[in-house]
């Protein structure tokens, strides 16, 4: 069982709601469901349920939405999602080479979340950067360029760093 939304998540989806025309709050969908899944980590049934409640949808069509995109998670990953372009410029590139170098130091395939729940990697599509592949974008958010094996071994050790100092903050 989930928590209701807190206020500051449902502050954040009134200021998505208030882009768009009176009785047009249906279209702060993706928007809130961002809003929710950085939060939660994750969509659950429950936290769509709970998109659905407050934008007053029916939960299938949220959930239509929260399946069709892939930056949204239906199961738990882990605290950092990394995903590597596979598409052809950046395999050209050596994303093949950075992809096996980071099932081998993760321990992990496509998709699977590393035993420690740190880590989750995912295959993905072009991320505009063609001219900086191989690509890997952290959290759908950050994106690191020209991902070599020891620039990758770099990012995952100030990740681990990161989550050690936040743990140690709580």
């Amino acid at each position: 069982m989930t928590m209701p939304l807190s206020v500051t998540v449902c502050q954040k989806i009134d200021q998505a709601i208030a882009k768009y025309p009176a009785g047009r709050e249906q279209s702060a969908v993706m928007a809130a469901l961002t809003i929710v899944q950085s939060e939660r980590g994750w969509l659950s049934p429950e936290s769509l349920r709970d998109v659905a409640a407050y934008l007053n949808m029916p939960p299938v069509a949220v959930y239509e939405v929260a399946s069709f995109y892939s930056m949204y998670h239906l199961k738990p990953v882990g605290r950092y999602v990394l995903t590597l372009c596979t598409n052809l410029p950046c395999l050209l590139q050596g994303a093949d080479k950075a992809a096996r170098h980071l099932q081998e130091a993760l321990n992990i395939g496509w998709s699977e979340t590393t035993a420690d729940g740190m880590f989750t990697l995912l295959q993905g599509e072009c991320m505009g950067a063609c001219q900086e592949a191989p690509v890997l974008l952290t959290n759908h958010h950050r994106m690191c360029c020209k991902m070599t094996p020891p620039q990758i071994d770099a990012l995952l050790a100030q990740l681990r760093a990161e989550a050690a100092g936040k743990e140690r903050d709580e």
